[in-house]
C-alpha cells in the first residue's frame, strides 16, 4: 500500500507534469510511436488480407506464417536489428520490431471476417453488375468491418503495450519513464510509469470499442447507380 501511495504522489506532482522529459512529453512520444508503427501495419497487412479474403485463395497460408512470428519475442527481434547496421538509424529498430509485432492480429481478423462474409450475398452483389472491386469495398469490407477493426483494436493495444521497448535504446515513450526509475532504484516510479502505460491501454481499448459500435451498427450496401441503399434480389426494386 505505501507503494501505490508513493506511486500516485509521485504521478500527481506537478513536477513531473511540466519541463523536458515530463510525464506529458512522454505521453506524446509513446501516442507518436504507436500511431506511425500501427498505420505502418494497417498499410502492410490489411491490404494482403481483403485482396486475399476476396480471391480466398493463399490466405491460410499467410495468416499461418505471420502467426509464426507471434513465437519470436519482439524484444530478441528488436535486438537482433541493433545488430545489423539498421541499429545506427535511431528508432527504425524499434519501429520495425513492432510492425512486425503488429501484423499478425491484422492480418488474421482482416482475413477470417472476409471469408466470413455470406457467399450469398456476395453472389447477390455479382449478380445485381457489381464487378469485383465494388463487391469488395461495398459489400465484403462492409460486413466484415467489425473484425477488421477487432484487429486493429488488438494490435493498438499491443502496441501501446509494447512500444515501452523503445526506452531500452535510448528511444521516448513511457518506457522511459520505467527505465529511469529502474536506474534510480525508485520503486514508486517504477509503478507509475507501468500505471500510466496500463491506464494508455485502457484507454486505447475504450476508443476503438466505441468506433467499433459506431461504425458497425448497421452496414448497408447498395447495387449499382443505388449509392447507400440497402438491396438484392427480389428486395421489390423496379
Amino acid at each position: 500500500m505505501n507503494t501505490l501511495t508513493a506511486a500516485w504522489s509521485w504521478l500527481t506532482s506537478p513536477a513531473h507534469w511540466s519541463g523536458d522529459g515530463s510525464i506529458g512529453d512522454r505521453l506524446a512520444e509513446h501516442l507518436f510511436l504507436t500511431v506511425v508503427c500501427l498505420a505502418l501495419s494497417c498499410a502492410l497487412a490489411l491490404p494482403v488480407a481483403l485482396v486475399l479474403g476476396h480471391l480466398g485463395r493463399g490466405g491460410a497460408l499467410a495468416v499461418n506464417i505471420s502467426n509464426a512470428g507471434r513465437a519470436v519475442p519482439t524484444f530478441a527481434v528488436l535486438v537482433l536489428l541493433l545488430l545489423t547496421p539498421l541499429g545506427a538509424y535511431g528508432q527504425w529498430p524499434t519501429i520495425i520490431a513492432l510492425v512486425l509485432f503488429a501484423v499478425p492480429p491484422l492480418l488474421t481478423n482482416a482475413y477470417v471476417g472476409m471469408r466470413g462474409v455470406d457467399r450469398d450475398t456476395v453472389r447477390a452483389a455479382r449478380g445485381m453488375g457489381m464487378t469485383a472491386w465494388q463487391t469488395l469495398y461495398r459489400v465484403e469490407v462492409p460486413l466484415a468491418l467489425p473484425l477488421i477493426l477487432t484487429g486493429v483494436r488488438i494490435a493498438a493495444v499491443q502496441l501501446v503495450a509494447t512500444a515501452t521497448l523503445a526506452a531500452l535504446i535510448g528511444g521516448g515513450g513511457l518506457g522511459r519513464i520505467i527505465t529511469a526509475g529502474f536506474n534510480l532504484a525508485d520503486t514508486a516510479q517504477v509503478v507509475a510509469g507501468a500505471v500510466l502505460v496500463a491506464a494508455l491501454a485502457l484507454l486505447v481499448e475504450g476508443v476503438f470499442e466505441a468506433v467499433r459500435r459506431l461504425g458497425t451498427s448497421g452496414p448497408r450496401w447498395g447495387g449499382p447507380g443505388r449509392s447507400g441503399r440497402t438491396g438484392g434480389p427480389g428486395d421489390g426494386a423496379g
